[in-house]
């Protein structure tokens, strides 16, 4: 696909992927899975995903978005409610890529705002939510709040959480938590 994403392959693909165009990274992300189950690769059974902090945004996007697709999600320090995420800890730092939601710009950050996709009709993959007491960057109440509406849902024997009450976010207090 056409999406974008880091800046490894330049500042135009990365500026490919932000604020209404952001979806693409997402579609991007769902396709190589597809491709994955396609060739043989493996199974969508089998098929794990990922990701902390922005990339906890794509994990939570992709088990509301496509929750079909995978067989378990680790959703780690993620962001997850953009209708928020600006005045929570260095949210506002990153409106540049997402957008402001106290503007009309809610009208595209709300399709990826996993927080608001919660569907109670839908069967989800199991999910571990994880996040840090201490991270100063996402607050924790992305994944907390996340986790919650998930149970409201009904989806209580399929997602889990936990909080580590010492680590920052990248999770572990120190080396030795983190092995």
């Amino acid at each position: 696909g056409e999406g974008g994403g880091g800046g490894e392959f330049g500042p135009a693909w990365h500026q490919a992927a932000l604020k209404a165009n952001r979806q693409r990274a997402y579609d991007d992300f769902y396709a190589v899975a597809e491709q994955l189950v396609a060739d043989g690769v493996t199974k969508r059974e089998r098929l794990g995903i990922r990701g902390g902090s922005n990339g906890g945004l794509l994990v939570g996007n992709a088990l509301v978005q496509r929750p079909e697709l995978w067989g378990a999600v680790v959703c780690s320090v993620p962001l997850l409610d953009m209708r928020r995420y600006h005045i929570l800890l260095a949210g506002a730092s990153w409106m540049a890529e997402y957008g402001d939601p106290d503007t009309a710009d809610w009208s595209y950050l709300q399709a990826y705002s996993p927080y608001h996709r919660v569907d109670p009709s839908v069967a989800y993959p199991p999910v571990l939510f994880t996040t840090s007491t201490k991270d100063d960057r996402v607050h924790p109440a992305h994944a907390r709040k996340m986790v919650k509406r998930m149970l409201e849902s009904g989806k209580g024997e399929t997602s889990h959480y936990y909080e580590n009450i010492e680590g920052g976010h990248g999770g572990a207090a120190d080396s030795k938590q983190a092995a």
